[in-house]
């Protein structure tokens, strides 16, 4: 649930690899261009590259770790009126997620 506490994410120790078979499986690439994930050249999102560089998740959330894993879980929580939806991705899961896309180049 969006009220849970959303523990720090610590990219050291999050695994991810398993973020990148994450990415794969809830076919993030359909909307999204990911370096580093077969198939995923989407263009109707923007595209997740150099993720830890940016200032803003969205636009308008101020970028962090245990943000984006927030963002990936439930996107509306953060931005009401965003267009991406939310598809059932689990805190654990959206934590590996994160790490590999803050890792990204």
């Amino acid at each position: 649930p969006p009220s849970a506490p959303w523990p720090a994410v610590d990219v050291f120790d999050a695994p991810p690899a398993a973020g990148r078979v994450l990415l794969m499986q809830y076919q993030c690439g359909g909307c999204h261009h990911i370096g580093g994930v077969d198939g995923a050249r989407g263009r109707s999102g923007p595209p997740l590259l150099r993720v830890s560089a940016r200032s803003y998740l969205a636009g308008r959330v101020p970028n962090a770790p245990e943000r984006l894993a927030r963002w990936i879980v439930d996107p509306a929580a953060l931005v009401p009126d965003t267009t991406m939806p939310a598809m059932g991705v689990r805190p654990a899961e959206a934590r590996a997620m994160a790490a590999y896309l803050w890792s990204s180049r």
